[in-house]
């Protein structure tokens, strides 16, 4: 896509975001109007008008951004390590034993200056 072109696209993004919003509450009404219409028929159109919504938002310079961004994260998710289960369970009963500990520690502070307090007040 040539400069020309770009600039141009992106003096009609906020005109393609109106008309996204124009048919996401057309939507809305829509299926407000015709609540006595099977739910099925209504929950079908919804999904058809918001694939016709994204289809549009993807024509943008924010969502061929957005679409950039999704891409790269799916990369990224794929290189991450992942624990295993044993990992996972002790990880997990470390943290539940350190919680208990210092509820326990917090207990017996809480309990300690209680009684200092109950002492000097009578």
């Amino acid at each position: 896509m040539n400069a020309k072109t770009e600039t141009t696209a992106h003096k009609l993004d906020p005109l393609l975001w109106v008309v996204i919003a124009a048919i996401v509450l057309g939507g809305v009404y829509a299926n407000t109007i015709y609540a006595s219409v099977t739910l099925i028929i209504r929950a079908l159109a919804g999904v058809g008008i918001f694939a016709v919504a994204i289809a549009i938002a993807m024509q943008t310079a924010s969502g061929k951004s957005a679409w950039n961004l999704l891409k790269e994260g799916r990369v990224e998710i794929r290189k991450v390590v992942w624990p295993t289960q044993q990992e996972t369970t002790q990880t997990t009963l470390i943290v539940v034993v350190a919680v208990f500990l210092v509820g326990l520690l917090l207990w017996g502070l809480d309990s300690l200056l209680s009684f200092g307090v109950q002492a000097v007040i009578g």
